[in-house]
């Protein structure tokens, strides 16, 4: 290699956005997407086309407080003067915490070993214009004890077909949820949920089978039964994207 050629490198991007203005994670023809704004802040530094491969295609939105993302590129920028130079060429609705060199073969998505996603209720007669953009509003009070049953019968390994979208292609709907976490904090409900892989929509219809819990009108029972049969219009509704964040990422 001569001098004058830059190294091929890995880049990790820890990043955070508010998913409200976005289509999604991933780049959409006409759409305005999390990747697209990574891939055109990259550009503009690079001066190339950079491929930014993300640990989870969040829907529209859905927010990232640490949404992982990884870039091979050949650059002699260091990464603080790619966290530095992203941040000043991306939207206000997205920031890159964090950027650091990686081993070669590095991949967000392939090496993730686990997520964290949050889900928050606002529970509470009235709304909270300040808590409308990342919290569903959930004015009729909900039994928060009932929930966190509901919640611990939905950890360890489980088929949960009942629980993932019509449209969902994962030829396997076996998933492990390690904890499921519910507590209250006034009228703010968060509900926390670790695993090791997610199918399309599982969170949100989780949440919104918990808040069918907490409203009366399914049991511990119903869960039991969702598991065993796997019918998806037992379940409680998906619950709207503007709630759910996704947390963290583990490796």
């Amino acid at each position: 290699m001569t001098a004058d050629v830059p190294p091929l490198r890995t880049l990790r991007l820890i990043i955070e956005y508010d998913g409200t203005d976005f289509a999604g994670w991933q780049r959409q023809a006409g759409q305005r997407t999390v990747q697209q704004c990574l891939e055109e802040a990259f550009a503009t530094m690079t001066g190339g086309p950079v491929c930014v491969r993300g640990a989870g295609r969040t829907d529209a939105g859905v927010h990232a407080d640490g949404q992982v993302a990884s870039v091979e590129l050949a650059s002699r920028i260091p990464a603080l003067g790619f966290m530095r130079g992203l941040n000043s060429n991306l939207p206000r609705d997205i920031a890159v915490l964090d950027v650091a060199d990686m081993p070669a073969g590095f991949n967000a998505r392939w090496g993730a070993r686990g997520k964290i996603y949050r889900y928050q209720i606002w529970n509470h007669p009235v709304r909270s214009p300040r808590r409308a953009r990342d919290s569903w509003h959930v004015f009729a009070p909900l039994d928060v004890h009932a929930m966190r049953e509901a919640a611990a019968l939905l950890c360890g390994e489980h088929d949960f077909r009942a629980f993932r979208a019509a449209d969902c292609e994962r030829r396997t709907t076996v998933r492990v949820l390690r904890r499921f976490d519910v507590h209250r904090d006034g009228g703010l409900i968060t509900c926390e949920v670790e695993g090791t892989a997610f199918l399309k929509n599982m969170v949100r219809i989780l949440v919104g089978t918990l808040v069918a819990v907490g409203h009366g009108k399914m049991t511990v029972a119903t869960i039991h039964e969702l598991l065993t049969h796997g019918d998806r219009t037992k379940a409680g509704m998906t619950a709207p994207a503007c709630g759910l964040t996704l947390a963290s990422v583990i490796y």
